[in-house]
């Protein structure tokens, strides 16, 4: 990225943050003749105590800011409402500094209950919850995703096999309580699949680009409609509340109608309504819309630049030169082993850079890209941008992208915090108490419906390893990922097996393969010492080559394309 394009994104990210310390909750677009039309003040002050509101957004996209923060400026206010439960398929906090953020809402009486899939951003909630404050209620990305659309449809339950074996089957795991003690729980076993609930949904709340003067919402422009429809007709159908935050008023268009009006009860215009981060719906980032115009690379160098920045306020774990050999290698094992228009569901973290690492070896267009937020197309955009893709052919909701997943998905790449000896994965926890509680998102969906599973994952905790005259060196030893026996079960790679899925696990050191029998060494980078820096590094026995030799990866995969 040229430094005038560097100054350029400074300047946006200063205009936002700028809109963010400005807002104004009591300020409203009225339209004559339609009482729809109000401020964030005004609606929010129809949410009762006690209320369920559900809320759509992932990540950095689709934020109903200004609803967020008239919420909380009302309970400091009012101490009203009370005792809210808040859903949300999750991704959706700030990670403790990101204003604007559902973590407006993490305050002591306002959310006592939190159902999500994935709570690393909402490090306020688990502040809360660690303090006795806030409960917590953990079910998978696309699950949730479903059950909004069951209550849609007037039903209260989904029976599924996600999750079977896992640390939220209540048969072998923890279920879906994340702190111990007597909490409702909302998995049960049901024969060899699970049944899994939701309470009622009261409120939806979701952020859309536009509305017409009679109401109708319209989705051009978004850079994810999420759950927007299905929490709408959820609501409607229980007899609650629907509110929307647009940031544009459109001339009527029926036929192009995402949302009808009589399916809303408030809408807040207000011009600083935010497609994603930095950009707003009044000046949108064009590339990740359905309508996509731009260059994909530089989508990915703005990520990166906006990522870098997130780093040095530890918003996110740095990214060294390894991690960038570690992504050619996972795109290398991709593009090896899967066929040419494969459909590939790609997780959070080290993954997304696998995939950038595929656009730049111009390889990217061999396969379709899923998202877990409704995103099929394109390239997967990475760190704070996660959930939109850069040029994506189709934007769905995140229940139809589970609907198509469980109808066809070739292969999902996947991170991992830990492997344990029978190749089960680790994703959902990083140590003891409820503030390293962090959920699995989609993980548990997409490692059901693929046929190919890549985990991605660094080798040590700690430790160096580093490039040196064209090879890979362990520098310093540190904790390996591989353990005796995972934390939490996030993947149970026996049950895989027995389905017939093939299991990649790409570290920085080569690529293992699940067996029944065990982890197999399937490859190595060069220059890295079998014995010295695997076998003797492993808590457990690990198979190699009947001829004892490995195979040594391509070099090609420790420098970037040129």
């Amino acid at each position: 990225m040229r430094l005038a394009s560097e100054a350029a994104l400074l300047l946006r990210m200063t205009r936002w943050a700028i809109a963010a310390a400005r807002h104004d909750t009591a300020a409203a677009t009225r339209v004559p003749g339609n009482a729809k039309f109000t401020s964030a003040r005004e609606a929010v002050a129809r949410i009762p105590d006690g209320a369920v509101v559900a809320v759509s957004g992932l990540g950095a996209h689709q934020r109903a800011a200004i609803l967020h923060w008239a919420l909380r400026e009302r309970f400091e206010a009012t101490r009203r409402p009370r005792g809210l439960t808040l859903v949300n398929v999750g991704g959706h906090g700030g990670r403790g500094f990101v204003p604007g953020t559902l973590e407006e809402l993490a305050r002591p009486g306002l959310v006592t209950r939190l159902f999500t899939s994935h709570f690393e951003t909402f490090r306020a909630f688990l502040e809360l919850a660690a303090g006795g404050r806030c409960e917590l209620q953990c079910l998978p990305l696309g699950v949730l995703a479903e059950l909004y659309a069951a209550q849609a449809r007037g039903e209260d339950a989904v029976v599924s096999s996600v999750g079977v074996g896992t640390f939220l089957d209540p048969r072998v795991g923890r279920g879906s309580p994340v702190q111990g003690g007597r909490r409702e729980a909302w998995i049960e076993a049901d024969g060899e699949r699970l049944r899994f609930r939701l309470p009622p949904i009261d409120v939806a709340i979701f952020n859309l680009p536009a509305a017409d003067r009679r109401g109708n919402l319209y989705a051009r422009g978004a850079a994810m409609v999420g759950d927007s429809r299905e929490i709408a007709r959820a609501a409607r159908r229980n007899g609650g509340l629907v509110v929307a935050n647009v940031g544009l008023l459109v001339d009527e268009d029926p036929a192009r109608a995402f949302l009808p009006a009589d399916d809303v009860d408030a809408i807040v215009c207000h011009p600083d309504a935010e497609q994603t981060a930095g950009f707003f719906h009044r000046d949108p980032w064009r590339l990740v819309t359905a309508e996509g115009e731009g260059d994909v690379a530089d989508g990915l160098a703005h990520a990166r630049l906006v990522r870098r920045l997130g780093e040095l306020v530890g918003g996110f774990p740095r990214r060294g030169a390894m991690d960038a050999v570690l992504a050619r290698l996972a795109a290398a094992t991709l593009a090896a082993e899967l066929a040419r228009g494969a459909h590939v569901a790609i997780g959070t973290g080290l993954p997304e850079d696998a995939v950038a690492a595929l656009h730049e070896s111009g390889r990217a267009r061999d396969f379709t890209f899923l998202v877990e937020s409704g995103a099929i197309g394109g390239v997967p955009a990475s760190g704070p941008y996660f959930g939109a893709s850069f040029g994506p052919k189709q934007i769905v909701s995140t229940a139809e992208l589970f609907a198509r997943c469980r109808a066809r998905l070739d292969a999902a790449c996947l991170g991992a915090l830990e492997i344990d000896a029978a190749g089960d994965v680790n994703v959902s926890r990083r140590g003891r108490g409820v503030r390293h509680a962090i959920g699995p998102g989609g993980f548990l969906d997409f490692a059901e419906a693929a046929r190919t599973l890549v985990f991605v994952a660094r080798w040590m905790r700690g430790g160096e390893i580093a490039l040196e005259g064209g090879a890979v060196r362990v520098r310093r030893r540190g904790r390996p990922k591989l353990v005796a026996r995972v934390a939490e079960r996030c993947f149970d790679a026996a049950r895989a097996l027995r389905a017939g899925k093939r299991i990649f696990y790409v570290t920085s050191i080569g690529v293992l393969r699940a067996t029944p029998q065990g982890l197999a060494l399937a490859s190595v980078l060069p220059g890295v010492d079998v014995r010295r820096d695997v076998l003797a590094l492993a808590p457990f026995p690990i198979a190699l080559p009947a001829s004892g030799a490995v195979p040594v990866v391509d070099a090609a995969v420790l420098a970037p394309p040129r």
